[in-house]
């Protein structure tokens, strides 16, 4: 049997070695007889060149296939495969990519990684740091809007505005139901925890609503800050939890106040109280807010921050009346996420220089 019978038949394929003349026995890739026909009417060479070339267009398409895939599911793996060694600088933003020790493995020359935002719980700083990659961070810049964030949660939710807006686009609304009755916010008290830039932030906004304002943080403010906002500091934070009609977290997600608010915590606030998280969605323990919501424990829970994010569509925290739930969007203002991206990128240019990284974050501990 000649070798074109063999193709036609697909019992043989010429594999693509020097020379073309090495056969093996498989699934033909030619079942066109009108394209065999055709290579009979060629010399030995220039078949030996048609059936290297058709092969390696082959090889050409699996590996697109291949990339096409990879794109689709782990496009920073095609980039640091395709351009590791050359890249010198990683921007994170909203904890994408991954900055896992394969991403980092993959990148010889990397010399910063520059996060969009203030919290960095989803980088492994330590790590990191120990290959001389320095990490850096966005503070300030995102202060104002975060703030405004927490206020706009703590006032949709004591004023019901999104139930209220349901209620007015509804067309079979006839009349204002009781139901839609608020709490007063102005002279109401707030507890912040976590007196941070961004608690400092809540604080100057709250004193505009004539609230007392109650704080809890490691560190004490000075005198002269607690008075320019009429702040009253809380060594133990349970008496802020007693005593508050909105309690506000504002920490980073540190080992220290992971699950920070819990059973305990939540029996201690009034039942008039709502919950509002700006920090991260780890500090509070869901299931026992859940449990806090649905039996009344506390009136309400505003959240711009969960675990995960989004949460599973049947998680009940989104089945709860009492809840409001925003998806992590604290710094989403034009003006607030121009200043992140011009801070990311003055960070990573500096620590491509070589000079001082203006944010950077080191691990604690270490100066």
């Amino acid at each position: 049997m000649d070798m074109f019978n063999c193709l036609r038949r697909g019992q043989f394929h010429i594999s693509p070695e020097p020379g073309g003349k090495r056969m093996r026995k498989t699934k033909a890739r030619m079942r066109s007889l009108h394209h065999v026909q055709s290579l009979r009417k060629l010399s030995a060479p220039a078949q030996a060149f048609r059936l290297t070339a058709v092969a390696h267009l082959h090889r050409s398409a699996q590996l697109l296939q291949h990339r096409k895939e990879m794109a689709a599911e782990k496009p920073w793996a095609l980039i640091s495969e395709l351009h590791g060694p050359k890249i010198q600088s990683v921007f994170v933003w909203n904890n994408d990519p991954p900055v896992q020790h394969s991403l980092l493995s993959s990148l010889p020359s990397l010399k910063v990684v520059a996060n969009g935002g203030v919290g960095i719980d989803h980088l492994d700083v330590p790590y990191i740091t120990s290959l001389g990659v320095k990490v850096c961070n966005t503070p300030d810049v995102v202060n104002n809007a975060t703030a405004d964030m927490a206020m706009g949660l703590l006032l949709a939710s004591a004023r019901k505005i999104v139930e209220c807006h349901q209620v007015s686009i509804d067309p079979k609304t006839t009349h204002i139901p009781l139901c839609l009755m608020g709490v007063e916010v102005t002279g109401s008290t707030i507890g912040i925890i976590g007196m941070g830039r961004i608690g400092y932030k809540i604080a100057q906004r709250a004193k505009g609503f004539d609230m007392k304002i109650l704080y809890h943080n490691r560190h004490r403010r000075s005198v002269e800050e607690e008075q320019s906002v009429g702040a009253c500091y809380c060594q133990n934070m349970d008496d802020l939890l007693k005593e508050s009609d909105f309690v506000v977290l504002v920490v980073n997600l540190t080992a220290e106040t992971k699950g920070l608010i819990s059973h305990r915590e939540f029996s201690l606030m009034k039942p008039t109280a709502t919950l509002v998280n700006v920090s991260r969605g780890l500090v509070v323990d869901q299931d026992a807010l859940v449990k806090a919501l649905h039996s009344e424990s506390i009136r309400a829970a505003a959240l711009d921050v969960t675990y995960p994010e989004p949460l599973p569509r049947d998680h009940p925290l989104l089945h709860l009346p009492n809840v409001l739930i925003t998806p992590h969007v604290g710094t989403n203002t034009y003006t607030t996420t121009k200043k992140m991206i011009q801070q990311m990128v003055d960070n990573a240019v500096a620590a491509v220089k070589g000079l001082p990284v203006p944010n950077e974050v080191r691990p604690e501990g270490k100066n």
